[in-house]
């Protein structure tokens, strides 16, 4: 892991919240049954905070210059206790048990937890930080509902594909190594193990098979979804590696074990910090990708509502949001973000394309599939959140 030697915390972080009166939205309090869950003031904290994360999104200092929990739990005496998901699957699971007040989660979690009232509509006035947010994250898809925001950016990023220069000497300009094969990476591919990695399939598909007419990647009818697992059932035959620990995947690339794959940043990030490792890189293929805009939610029954809010403001400041973003490899959330995050990783915003709003039209953000194929008109039936679920348990054989 680079640890981005000589660079110190600035102070302890500020969280104050804003005051009834100063508010940062037209956020009006909801009614029926979007109001459970719903906070009118803000009270004091309730001592301790139970998140659900994705690794590497809660850090106390074991790598230089990343401690966002220490500053926030001294400064609001909420103790934070943190379970990491494996999937996006798994951070459903984990809120739907009722032991934990929120999470991190992205867009093929988020909106399943909005539509079954699993998560509270955020009163956005009660966040001080929430007004410097960069608009294009606000009010989308995967973190509102009906007009309101059911939670706080966190950071996006896109799935890139990376290699090991040393066997892969001529960088890859689509995704053709891992879904076509090569005699150089075949049984060394890397790919994440998760039903929503279907979507990879069918963006290959868009590209190369375009009378099949897919228009959304994680909307599918019956022959689209067939092809799109007849691919990977292609490429489980290549000899691939499934990783849903980041460590795994960077133990495979360390050990020459793996060589080419879908991935983040973050890893990439690590592996480049260890001298021993082989030297990787990653790229955007041409094709485009799928990727990930991550929201902070607070379940509807949390048990410590005001230690989630005082959180959500938390990691929309410039201090929290920019060693947070740095640390993953994912783009900030608002220019002041961006500013912290250089004093870190100089261009580290210009990199991840954080306020680069035509990059991020060639991402397609994690979604959950569902049978009326996400339209309004609902004249086609499309494979639902389980149907993907149970193939990809049949792909795997697990």
């Amino acid at each position: 892991m680079k640890r981005f030697k000589g660079v110190a915390l600035v102070g302890v972080l500020a969280l104050l919240v804003a005051a009834c009166g100063g508010s940062t939205s037209a956020s009006a309090s909801p009614s029926g049954e979007k109001a459970a869950g719903w906070l009118e003031t803000l009270g004091e904290g309730e001592g301790q905070l139970n998140l659900i994360i994705w690794p590497g999104y809660a850090e106390r200092g074991e790598y230089e210059g990343f401690n966002w929990v220490d500053p926030f739990e001294e400064a609001t005496g909420c103790k934070v206790n943190v379970t990491a998901m494996t999937d996006s699957n798994n951070g459903v699971q984990l809120l739907q048990s009722g032991q934990y007040d929120g999470g991190s989660f992205s867009g093929d979690a988020s909106v399943r937890l909005m539509t079954a009232g699993d998560v509270a509509p955020v009163n956005v006035d009660l966040l001080s930080n929430y007004a410097a947010v960069f608009s294009g994250l606000k009010d989308k898809a995967h973190n509102s509902k009906d007009g309101m925001p059911y939670g706080v950016p966190h950071g996006r990023g896109p799935n890139l594909l990376m290699w090991n220069t040393a066997v892969v000497t001529t960088p890859p300009i689509s995704w053709d190594a891992v879904w076509e094969g090569d005699p150089a990476v075949n049984g060394k591919i890397s790919i994440y193990d998760s039903s929503i990695y279907i979507a990879d399939a069918a963006i290959h598909l868009m590209a190369k098979q375009p009378a099949l007419g897919i228009t959304n990647p994680y909307q599918l009818n019956e022959a689209q979804f067939a092809a799109a697992i007849a691919l990977l059932e292609k490429q489980r035959d290549l000899g691939v590696t499934y990783w849903s620990s980041y460590a795994d995947q960077v133990a495979g690339y360390a050990s020459g074990d793996l060589v080419i794959g879908t991935t983040w940043q973050f890893m990439a990030n690590v592996l480049g910090g260890d001298a021993a490792a082989p030297k990787v890189q990653t790229a955007m293929p041409a094709e485009g990708s799928t990727g990930w805009s991550d929201t902070w939610m607070m379940a509807t029954e949390a048990a410590n509502p005001n230690c989630m809010y005082l959180w959500m403001n938390h990691m929309m400041s410039a201090e929290a949001n920019g060693q947070a973003t740095v640390f993953f490899g994912e783009a900030a959330t608002s220019e002041a973000a961006c500013a912290y995050a250089e004093t870190l990783s100089p261009g580290h915003c210009e990199l991840t394309h954080a306020s680069d709003e035509p990059y991020w039209e060639k991402i397609w953000y994690w979604a959950t599939p569902r049978e009326d194929c996400d339209d309004a008109d609902g004249a086609t039936t499309c494979k639902t959140q389980d149907d993907w679920v149970e193939a990809w348990t049949t792909l795997r054989g697990n």
